[in-house]
């Protein structure tokens, strides 16, 4: 990239980088392999950046050095039953040179989807809308699409959530496995995007205190992308708490049906224990008979009958049905 505009370049082409006195090189690395780590090593980086690069880092980190930085993010994106995949992207930020690195990443997922920020901001610089003057204002705009699509998924997950507020509210607890696994499914959503937010937003203030970035505006462009992390994770505490009414209150109304399953259990042991007894006792002391005694028996069950209706009457004073 120059004063005219982007230009693509091979990669053998990275060989003239430091012959150059305007512009920069932006090199993109869907892949990681032999080929572009032997492209990277060319740029002089340090051994541990190469390193980070060939692994997957699940935490983002930052790594400053005299002539560059290197700089992890990742950004989210939502798979099958409920699994956000961690789109990792590494930065080697340089007065010269921009490297974007992507991955590794699951197979499951598209290579295009974890290229999504740097097709963007590519897009804008062809289409005339984007004219980045240093690397570290191209790393400005594509982090800022990270950030960006972090907050679409907070997003994306806060619009379910009225419709299963709803689902608790007028739930009769039928299929009550159904609801739990959504709400624990959301919930890992906001809690892992939740997490990625405030990690980027430690990463991008220590950028915006390593030296090299003080001078502005990277310094400025450096605090301005904690902020923005800053504010996802602001979005995603403020829709977890909202979740965590949810829960409470599929928890409370839960509790409370048990309660009065349980006040209803204990009205019946209490109606039909004193007429079991009764059974009892009159059937062992009844040994036989040769015909049946019915004055007897009418009296014994208006008895059964009036000690039933007592109890029933004395559980309705209680408030137990």
């Amino acid at each position: 990239m120059d004063a005219t505009g982007a230009h693509r370049r091979e990669p053998d082409d990275v060989v003239e980088l430091f012959a150059h006195e305007d512009g920069f090189f932006w090199i993109d690395v869907p892949v990681w392999d032999d080929a572009s780590e032997e492209v990277v090593l060319g740029l002089g980086v340090h051994p541990l950046v190469l390193e980070a690069c060939r692994q997957r880092n699940y935490v983002p980190t930052v790594h400053g050095y005299d002539d560059h930085v290197f700089v992890t993010t990742q950004s989210p994106f939502l798979g099958a039953v409920g699994h956000v995949h961690l789109l990792e992207l590494d930065q080697i930020i340089a007065h010269h040179y921009l490297v974007t690195v992507h991955g590794p990443i699951n197979p499951d997922v598209e290579l295009s989807r974890a290229q999504v920020e740097t097709d963007g901001v590519l897009a804008r610089i062809e289409g005339g809308r984007f004219r980045p003057t240093t690397p570290a204002e191209l790393s400005y705009a594509i982090t800022s699409a990270v950030a960006r699509r972090q907050s679409s998924l907070i997003r994306e997950v806060a619009a379910k959530l009225p419709d299963l507020e709803r689902q608790v509210m007028s739930s009769q607890f039928r299929d009550p496995e159904a609801l739990l696994e959504a709400m624990f499914l959301i919930r890992h959503e906001l809690i892992t995007t939740r997490t990625m937010a405030a990690q980027c937003h430690d990463i991008w203030v220590r950028m915006a205190d390593i030296r090299r970035m003080t001078d502005d505006p990277d310094a400025v462009r450096a605090r301005d992308l904690a902020d923005q992390f800053d504010r996802v994770r602001s979005l995603a505490d403020g829709e977890s708490h909202f979740l965590f009414g949810v829960i409470e209150l599929y928890q409370t109304k839960v509790h409370t049906k048990m309660t009065v399953a349980m006040e209803r259990l204990a009205v019946i042991a209490a109606v039909t224990l004193p007429v079991t007894a009764i059974a009892s006792v009159y059937g062992m002391n009844v040994i036989v008979n040769q015909h049946t005694h019915w004055v007897q028996l009418v009296i014994v069950l208006c008895v059964m009958i009036a000690i039933s209706l007592m109890l029933l009457r004395w559980a309705r004073r209680q408030g137990w049905w």
